[in-house]
């Protein structure tokens, strides 16, 4: 399932642990596909604590916790990373991350945990949701099977990776344009992870993960073009470093974004890659102008540019992004029905 459908999942999930209709989830998914990333923008958006307990480091007795003598009786001290209503809301994630590489001995301690939600006396606050991810048995990763008891205890949903999605949060993270349009161009570099090249050596692999690595060198090595390749490299891989900093570096070719932004003629590149970064570039000005008294203006006139690419399908992708970002404010700018009418036949019959 796309990331973008999975946010809306884990949201109903979210909002359903207060109702009593709350289902803990398991995400699955190779590492670095965001798995992790998405459980917390659902957590930030309604401000609620995230408590991640990677049972992988854990032994059975600290979730069951340490006995201690009342009288004749033994007595369970409930473990302070436990969800508590006073200390830490009334509301929250629970968040099991990296469930399958925990032993069989701790994966079976926290069965009462997820299915009751309850370990002895301890209880977790109604409205505190449960999600886990873990990594696949072929992703290469220290992983267990996942014991049937515990697997019933969940519904399950793959991680898949999407550009479109990746691209949405990326504008909004502010990742570089330059790798956002580098990825548009190169769509299978997004994540290209194979098992069999970690173990003959190569450690960095494409991914969403890698890729926001990626951007942090750019901003440290962006400028030492001699450095830039490798510190890339080391990031996503040596063959998609490289050819990522060739792409950055073809991009002193661009036309003028500012022109474009204040309706001035500028000219439309004919090189695909070129019109890829161009479009990312718009998309990224277009999302800084939000909020401005100018933003409708300047809107306007990126939907006059994207008429002006020669494949209308890049011209779609640009709206698209737009739309991703702007929302339905884009509708109301007089320049987007006419957009709308000059890929009319591309929309509708393609």
């Amino acid at each position: 399932m796309r990331p973008a459908q999975l946010a809306v999942v884990l949201e109903r999930e979210f909002l359903s642990a207060a109702e009593g209709h709350h289902t803990p989830v398991m995400l699955w998914g190779p590492p670095g596909v965001g798995k992790s990333q998405i459980v917390a923008q659902v957590a930030a958006r309604h401000g609620a604590p995230v408590i991640d307990i990677r049972l992988s480091q854990m032994e059975p007795s600290d979730l069951r916790g340490i006995p201690f003598r009342v009288g004749d009786l033994v007595q369970w001290a409930v473990p302070a990373l436990l969800p508590d209503a006073t200390r830490h809301g009334l509301r929250g994630v629970l968040f099991l991350d990296e469930i399958t590489s925990a032993p069989p001995a701790v994966s079976a301690a926290a069965y009462q945990l997820i299915l009751d939600r309850r370990l002895g006396e301890y209880a977790i606050p109604g409205g505190w949701a449960i999600f886990a991810a873990g990594n696949r048995q072929g992703d290469r990763g220290v992983t267990y099977a996942m014991p049937a008891p515990l697997a019933n205890r969940f519904s399950h949903f793959d991680v898949e990776v999407n550009l479109d999605d990746w691209a949405a949060w990326a504008y909004g993270a502010g990742i570089a344009e330059g790798l956002i349009a580098f990825l548009r161009f190169k769509p299978e570099l997004l994540f290209a992870f194979d098992p069999a090249r970690t173990l003959a050596g190569e450690m960095a692999f494409p991914s969403p993960r890698s890729w926001e690595f990626a951007h942090r060198a750019l901003q440290k090595f962006g400028d030492q073009p001699d450095l830039l390749p490798g510190a890339l490299a080391a990031c996503v891989g040596h063959a998609a470093g490289i050819e990522c900093a060739a792409y950055l570096q073809s991009l002193d070719r661009l036309p003028d974004i500012d022109a474009i932004a204040a309706g001035r003629e500028a000219a439309v590149p004919a090189e695909i890659d070129l019109q890829y970064a161009v479009a990312a570039a718009l998309v990224g000005r277009a999302l800084r102008v939000r909020g401005q008294p100018d933003a409708a203006v300047v809107w306007g006139h990126i939907l006059d540019y994207a008429q002006c690419l020669p494949l209308k399908e890049m011209g779609v992708m640009l709206v698209s992004d737009l739309h991703r970002g702007i929302g339905s404010q884009l509708f109301a700018v007089p320049q987007f029905a006419a957009w709308a009418n000059a890929v009319a036949d591309l929309m509708l019959y393609e």
